[in-house]
C-alpha cells in the first residue's frame, strides 16, 4: 500500500453530484447527490450492483454523457481546477490527456476498420504532438508496458485478431499512452475468464506503482478488489451507502447491503462448503426513486423511518462512513436477534 500521506492528497474531488436522464417524458435520478474523493497515488474501487449508479458517476465526472443527461455538482476539481466552470473544449484538452478511461467492452471501445497501431497512435500525435516515427516508436513501447509480445507484429493487426484479455490489455495501453494522472477503469475484467481477469488486475496494480497515477475501479465484483484497492466506495440507488478503507469494508463493515454483498462472496479459503446469502428483490427504479433509503425495501432491519427520508451519513472513522439510520451497535443487537 502507498503511504496515507500521499493518498491524503486530493487529487479528484466531488460533491454533490446529480445526473438525471431526461428521455420520453420520464426523468431518470441515476446519481443522485454523490461527494467522494479520489487521494493521489491512491487506487480507489466503486462497487455495487449493476444499474447503481457508478459508471454514470464517473462518466459524468469526465464529461462523456449524452445530451439529454442533466450534471449538477456543487464542486468538481481535479488537481485545483474546477471542471464544472470548463468549457467543452478545455474539457477534452484534460481528458483522454490528464484523465484517462478504459471502457467496459473493448469490442465496441475499438475501431474494427483500424489497427492496434492506429489507435495508439493516433493518441500520442494529438495529445503529445509526436511525429508519426516517434508515435511508432512509443506505441510499441507502450505495448511492452502492458505485456503484449511481439509489439511490433501486434501494431498491424485487428482488434478482431486479438482475444479478449489482449484486447482489454490494448485499451488500458491506449489509456497510458499520455502518461494520464487518475485512470478510470469501467469493469476492466467483466467478460474475461478468471485467469485473464486476474492477470488485467495485476497489471493495473503494477502499472498504479511504476506511473505513480491514481486510479479508480468500477466493478460489481466486491471480491475482484480485496487486495487491490486502498479505499472503497459502496453504491446502490444513484448513492455511496458506505465508505471506507478496504480493511474496514471487508472486516468492519458498518452498512447492512455492504453486509449483504460480502456474505454473497465465496470463501474458498476456508475450506468449508458454505450456501450464499442471496439478496432478496430488486434495485429500486432510479425513474423513480423511493423518498428513503433506496435498501429499505431489500433490508431485513428497515423500520418505517427507513423508508420516510434518506438518512444521514454516521461517521465511524475519518476514513469510514455509512447511509444508515441504525448505528453499527444497533445492527449488531438485531442481527443476533434475527440468529
Amino acid at each position: 500500500m502507498e503511504d496515507s500521506n500521499n493518498i491524503n492528497k486530493e487529487i479528484l474531488s466531488a460533491r454533490n453530484v446529480h445526473t438525471t436522464f431526461h428521455t420520453h417524458g420520464k426523468s431518470v435520478q441515476a446519481v443522485r447527490g454523490v461527494s467522494f474523493h479520489v487521494g493521489q497515488k491512491e487506487i480507489l474501487a466503486v462497487v455495487g450492483e449493476s444499474g447503481s449508479g457508478k459508471s454514470v458517476l464517473m462518466k459524468s465526472i469526465m464529461g462523456l454523457m449524452p445530451d439529454n443527461a442533466e450534471i449538477t455538482a456543487d464542486e468538481i476539481r481535479f488537481l485545483d481546477r474546477e471542471l464544472t466552470a470548463m468549457t467543452p473544449e478545455q474539457l477534452r484538452k484534460i481528458r483522454g490527456k490528464e484523465i484517462a478511461m478504459v471502457f467496459q467492452d473493448p469490442m465496441t471501445a475499438l475501431n474494427p476498420l483500424r489497427t492496434i497501431g492506429y489507435h495508439l497512435m493516433e493518441v500520442l500525435k494529438r495529445h503529445r504532438n509526436m511525429s508519426g516515427k516517434e508515435a511508432h516508436n512509443e506505441a510499441i513501447e507502450v505495448l511492452k508496458q502492458v505485456g503484449i509480445s511481439s509489439p511490433e507484429k501486434r501494431l498491424m493487426q485487428y482488434p478482431h485478431e486479438f482475444s479478449g484479455g489482449m484486447r482489454q490489455r490494448a485499451l488500458i495501453a491506449m489509456a497510458l499512452c499520455c502518461l494520464p494522472k487518475l485512470l478510470i477503469a469501467d469493469e476492466p475484467t467483466t467478460a474475461l475468464d478468471v485467469t485473464i481477469q486476474a492477470q488485467i488486475l495485476e497489471l493495473l496494480k503494477k502499472l498504479q506503482e511504476e506511473n505513480g497515477m491514481s486510479v479508480v475501479l468500477i466493478t460489481h465484483d466486491l471480491g475482484v478488489v480485496a487486495s487491490l484497492s486502498h479505499r472503497i466506495c459502496v453504491m446502490y440507488g444513484g448513492l455511496i451507502m458506505e465508505e471506507g478503507l478496504t480493511d474496514e469494508i471487508f472486516y468492519a463493515p458498518k452498512h447492512p447491503y455492504t453486509k449483504a454483498l460480502l456474505r454473497a462472496i465465496p470463501k474458498p479459503q476456508s475450506g468449508s462448503r458454505e450456501r450464499l446469502e442471496a439478496i432478496p428483490g430488486m434495485a429500486p427504479s432510479l425513474a423513480s426513486p423511493p423518498p428513503g433509503c433506496p435498501f429499505a425495501e431489500r433490508c431485513k432491519f428497515a423500520c418505517e423511518a427507513c423508508n420516510q427520508a434518506i438518512p444521514q451519513y454516521r461517521v465511524y472513522s475519518d476514513t469510514q462512513r455509512a447511509l444508515c439510520i441504525f448505528s453499527d451497535e444497533e445492527l449488531n443487537a438485531m442481527e443476533q436477534e434475527v440468529e
